[in-house]
Formats: C-alpha cells, sequence, structure tokens
C-alpha cells in the first residue's frame, strides 16, 4: 500500500508537469523578456506552501544573476510593500488565484506602477485578471490523498520558476564565473574561484635545483622542502625537468653512482605541467587522470612558477 501510494503521488507529479509543457505560450516569453528587461528586482510573493516556493524561486532568481526578494503576501500589507517600486516585477503566487492576501495587493501595486506577473492555476481569477501576464500552473489534481494539501501544484510551480531562471541565465549570458562570485563560500565557491596559483607552492616551499647539481643534493633539497619532488632548471633558469622518487628507483639498480651524478641525466625531460591561471579543480582532475601526486607550474611565458602538490589541493576541499 506504500508504495502504491507513493508511486500515484510521483506519477500525479509527473503528470502535471507534462501538462505544464504543453500549455506553456507566449506568455512566458514575455515574462522573461519583461523580466531581463527589469531595472529594479524580482519581487516574488506568496502565502504558505506557494510562499515557501516562492523563496526558492526568489533565491534561485538572485543565485543566477537576476535580483530578487520574496515577499510574504501578508506582511506586505504590514509596511514590506514599502520594499516594491516602479522599477520592479512582481511574480505573485496562488494556486488558485483567489488567495486574499495576495489579490488585495494588486491595486497597491498597480499604484506603484510595477509590472506584475501571476503564477497560478485559476487563469480566470482575480489575480489572473489584474495581473499584465499570467502563467498557467494548473493541475487537474493534487497528490494528496485528501485533495487538500498541494503538492503536484507546487512541484509544478517551482518548475516554473526553474524555467524562468534557466532562460534568464540564457538571455543575460550569465557564466559560471559569475555564479561563483555569488557563491564564494563552501566547496562550490572554492571549485569555482580557487586558481592554481592560490593553491600552488611557491619560494622556499618546493625544491628548485640546476641541472648540474648532483643527485644526493638534490635529494637534501626535496627533504628540506618538504615536497615529493624537485623542478629542475637550467643555467639561464628555464623549467627543463622534474626528478621524482620514481626517477631514482628507476636508475638506481642501472647505476650505482646515480647519488654523484648530476640530476639532468636522470630528471623526467619534458614533464606535464600546468598554467598558474587554471583553476585548481582542472588541476585536481587532472592529477587524478594522470594518476600524479605534484605537478610543475608555470606562467604564461613557460617560466617555472611553482609546483602544486595533490594534498594542497586536497587541504584546500577540492576532493569530490
Amino acid at each position: 500500500m506504500v508504495l502504491k501510494r507513493a508511486k500515484e503521488v510521483i506519477t500525479i507529479e509527473s503528470d502535471a508537469l507534462k501538462v505544464l509543457v504543453r500549455n506553456l505560450n507566449e506568455n512566458f516569453t514575455k515574462a522573461v523578456d519583461v523580466i531581463a528587461k527589469c531595472k529594479g528586482r524580482v519581487v516574488v510573493a506568496g502565502m504558505g506552501k506557494t510562499g515557501i516556493i516562492g523563496h526558492k524561486i526568489s533565491a534561485t532568481l538572485s543565485s543566477t544573476g537576476t535580483p530578487s526578494i520574496f515577499m510574504h503576501s501578508a506582511e506586505a500589507v504590514h509596511g514590506d510593500l514599502g520594499q516594491v517600486t516602479r522599477d520592479d516585477v512582481v511574480i505573485l503566487i496562488s494556486s488558485s488565484g483567489e488567495t486574499e492576501e495576495t489579490v488585495r495587493l494588486l491595486p497597491l501595486l498597480k499604484k506603484i506602477g510595477c509590472k506584475t506577473i501571476a503564477m497560478t492555476g485559476g487563469i480566470k481569477s482575480p489575480l489572473a485578471k489584474y495581473c499584465d501576464l499570467v502563467l498557467d500552473t494548473g493541475v487537474k489534481k493534487e497528490g494528496c490523498p485528501l485533495g487538500l494539501a498541494p503538492m503536484a501544484s507546487t512541484t509544478v510551480t517551482l518548475a516554473m520558476g526553474d524555467a524562468l531562471a534557466a532562460c534568464l541565465i540564457d538571455r543575460k549570458n550569465f557564466k559560471s564565473e559569475d555564479f561563483a562570485f555569488f557563491h564564494p563560500g563552501g566547496n562550490l565557491g572554492r571549485r569555482l574561484l580557487l586558481k592554481v596559483e592560490d593553491v600552488m607552492r611557491k619560494g622556499s616551499q618546493f625544491a628548485k635545483v640546476p641541472e648540474t647539481m648532483q643527485v644526493k643534493d638534490v635529494l637534501f633539497a626535496i627533504t628540506a622542502a618538504r615536497c615529493g619532488s624537485a623542478c629542475v632548471i637550467d643555467r639561464k633558469k628555464k623549467f627543463v625537468g622534474l626528478f621524482t622518487d620514481g626517477d631514482l628507483r628507476r636508475h638506481i639498480e642501472e647505476d650505482a653512482n646515480i647519488l654523484s651524478r648530476p640530476v639532468k641525466d636522470v630528471m623526467t625531460k619534458g614533464p606535464m605541467t600546468i598554467n598558474k591561471d587554471r583553476l585548481a579543480t582542472e588541476a585536481f582532475d587532472l592529477l587524478m587522470q594522470k594518476k600524479v601526486d605534484e605537478l610543475p607550474v608555470v606562467d604564461d611565458k613557460g617560466a617555472l612558477a611553482g609546483l602544486l602538490d595533490v594534498q594542497d589541493l586536497l587541504k584546500a576541499g577540492l576532493a569530490r
């Protein structure tokens, strides 16, 4: 019985979304155009469950380049209406289109002079009649067994809000870098903003040795820098190779005198590098893909800038 009911609810909501797709019309295109040209903010107003959906729609718009606030319909007539200006667009959400607290905002909003968009299933309701545009979010049936709690209707309204946000992302040419700017905190911000240069080892934090240095001294330099490899440069300070413990193991059986040989004889020439301006998350993916622990970092001219260690990326919280 439980699984049967669960499948029934999900099917009802899924069917409602299919109807929503079929019902999309030119009003949706006009709504995107009105919001894209908005000089103020998008104010999303609603009550109860639809109000909660309105909160989410507003948050999604704000995080994707369309400034937005949520306004509780009941609180609006107790002072919050002062947040609305004639440059704003107000989206009013009501499943029936007859929610008293929301409908009574209409004459006040008309007086302010802002654009109004209704999200409602009541396309002949007072809300639909007096708003500038109407987005049909009607459903034939709610998922609630009692037919009382909004389920399919809130799902459809949420999807309509997401559709608006997605189209506005396209319209405004909103990029991942822009998204990162509004999400600087947490793992998301780190993944989208942090560059290789921000986490790489610089100066004395990594071993940078001349190509003529003996291997034994290179090992001391690696130990002193507390890293797993040494970046090798020629007499013109140009980066020419990388020496790792793997290189040591590969040559030690063949040459008992390896410790006294110049590092240029046993280093890996022309190793994989990464530019300091690349995203740190790209570097992490590259390290995982190539199954290596460190990457020499270079600038735009190919000069050695630092060393990137996978442990530093992990400490920065870039592990997926």
